[in-house]
């Protein structure tokens, strides 16, 4: 085995640019309606999600895929730390934007920055400069499960104070994915295991529409025109769509029925225009990046760069199959966007500049 600079893995970059083309051709159907209801332009959402998440992604794409990743080593802390701020800021008048009771943005005038966003890549790369340097320690409690859980828990808090379950949930188990990458003993995973299950009851105890979304999810009949709407009318449009689909542009549920259409639901519109037959090959393509991320990790010339890919892989793909889970009821319902396919800039342009690291990470690999 020997290292070198080589060209990057090429595969990586055509899947990812494939969904991101899918999801924009998704985008532009789902979003017609609400556009031209709420902005009287059916393709304002679209426009929208081409400036300030395509361009300003590609852009971070093409500029983190060039510079050597090692630099993420030196700003992992430093970033982590403005990111926190800018959890911080969510909260104070004139520059927090709240929507729907959930206080979770940063108003910028033309667009709003969501920092749980940032956060997802921010944390991955703090904790994978922090585990980098202490391969042997996070065998030891004291130097590795205690402070693991102090760093998780803060940010995990902070994002509950949004509140963000959905969020929390994907950056809990990226971190603990991380985390056990990183050589954590099993018996320390399996104490996180309880901790996660008290915080979880905890957390439907102090808020009962979890609850609600939980009994949903066992009943999924119960109440179909209160707590059980979102997804039953999410059901409806997969079970119309078939094998085949619709027809792009034919959704019925886009008009007004379903809620996040361009959102946390966009998966049903996939299915209810396209089909089952386009929705399974979003799935592969999502596992194809998985594949092509781990094989990158696997290579990798360090413990940074292998932590790095590890956590960018497991979170795109995590967030992915747990959006469309919930769309077919394998899990709870959760308020998580589709990656590349969901409207958010911020979403988007993180998720793009993650990969360009990603794409960094597999130029500098052990070859045979």
């Amino acid at each position: 085995m020997r290292e070198k600079i080589h060209k990057p893995d090429y595969q990586i970059v055509i899947v990812i640019f494939i969904i991101l083309i899918y999801g924009l051709i998704m985008l532009a159907s789902s979003s017609s309606v609400i556009s031209f209801e709420k902005f009287g332009d059916s393709n304002y959402l679209l426009k929208h999600q081409l400036l300030y998440g395509v361009l300003i992604g590609v852009v971070g794409f093409l500029i983190a895929s060039k510079i050597n990743y090692q630099i993420w080593r030196k700003l992992g802390l430093p970033l982590l730390v403005v990111n926190i701020l800018l959890l911080l800021a969510v909260f104070i008048p004139g520059i927090g934007y709240e929507y729907g009771g959930a206080k979770r943005w940063i108003d910028l005038g033309p667009t709003i920055l969501q920092p749980t966003e940032l956060l997802k890549l921010t944390f991955i790369l703090y904790l994978s400069t922090l585990f980098a340097k202490n391969k042997e320690g996070i065998k030891d409690a004291a130097f590795g499960l205690i402070p693991f859980v102090v760093i998780v828990g803060s940010i995990i808090f902070l994002i509950m104070l949004q509140p963000d379950m959905g969020t929390m949930v994907t950056i809990a188990i990226i971190a603990v994915v991380i985390f056990f990458t990183a050589g954590a003993p099993i018996k320390h995973l399996f104490w996180l295991l309880i901790g996660a299950s008290g915080l979880f009851f905890i957390l439907i105890k102090i808020a009962p529409y979890r609850a609600a979304r939980l009994t949903v999810f066992l009943n999924p009949a119960l109440d179909p025109q209160g707590v059980g709407y979102h997804i039953n009318q999410a059901l409806l449009a997969i079970g119309s769509g078939g094998i085949f689909g619709l027809g792009l542009g034919h959704s019925r549920q886009k008009y007004l029925y379903l809620p996040e259409v361009t959102g946390d639901s966009i998966f049903a519109i996939i299915a209810e225009e396209l089909g089952l037959i386009f929705s399974l090959v979003l799935i592969v393509l999502f596992l194809v990046f998985m594949f092509r991320g781990l094989l990158v990790a696997k290579n990798s010339m360090d413990n940074f760069g292998k932590l790095t890919a590890v956590g960018i892989t497991s979170w795109i793909v995590l967030q992915a199959f747990i959006n469309i889970a919930a769309m077919v009821t394998l899990i709870p319902l959760t308020g998580i966007p589709l990656p590349f396919i969901s409207y958010g800039s911020s979403a988007l342009a993180t998720s793009l500049i993650a990969v360009g690291i990603l794409v960094n990470i597999s130029k500098y690999s052990k070859q045979q």
